[in-house]
């Protein structure tokens, strides 16, 4: 049954506040008043749509399993030839480097799943099995290829956790170098 729009709007302005509490606040800050307050909703009006603070998390894994899947298809329309070796891999690359806001802006349900309900990371590691899965079928050396997407993986978490990530120019530098690699057989 589809949601009123009401109701899919007041669901992802909570996602959304979440999300902000877990990235400027930390993991350790995120409780429903809390996510209640940023998002300016009632605990009430927040427990309507998300009963536990586990449905919370889970609902923030999944908008952010989406978001990735979402630019993995945009990249994967935007390139030209549909049995080209490669496709994949360079798709995977653009997907990330491209659109690193719209996924960053959702990764607090990672982290939170991580640090708060490891459970919910079997999600999270079906996708990326499902990746594997893709990256080896891409018509490129395999090895490469996984190569390619844990260079792309690594660049993510950087982003992701402030690890000393690369300035916008290395990171086009990076983007091309990888390309490249898809190229080359």
């Amino acid at each position: 049954m589809a949601r009123p729009k009401g109701q899919t709007d007041t669901r992802e302005l909570i996602l959304q506040a979440a999300n902000r509490v877990v990235q400027e606040q930390g993991v350790a800050t995120l409780t429903l008043e809390a996510v209640a307050y940023a998002a300016g909703v009632s605990k009430g009006g927040l427990l309507y749509h998300f009963p536990t603070k586990e449905a919370l998390i889970e609902a923030m894994l999944m908008a952010m399993l989406a978001c990735q899947e979402q630019d993995m298809q945009v990249a994967l329309a935007q390139e030209a030839e549909a049995d080209a070796p490669g496709r994949w891999s360079r798709a995977y690359i653009r997907a990330t480097f491209d659109a690193p806001v719209s996924v960053l802006a959702n990764d607090g349900g990672l982290i939170a799943s991580f640090a708060l309900h490891p459970g919910l990371m079997t999600r999270i590691r079906a996708w990326y099995e499902e990746q594997a899965v893709r990256e080896t079928q891409d018509g490129i050396d395999p090895t490469l290829a996984t190569t390619i997407r844990l260079a792309v993986d690594g660049l993510w978490f950087a982003d992701l956790f402030g690890l000393a990530p690369p300035s916008v120019a290395q990171r086009e530098e990076i983007a091309r170098f990888l390309v490249g690699l898809t190229t080359r057989h």
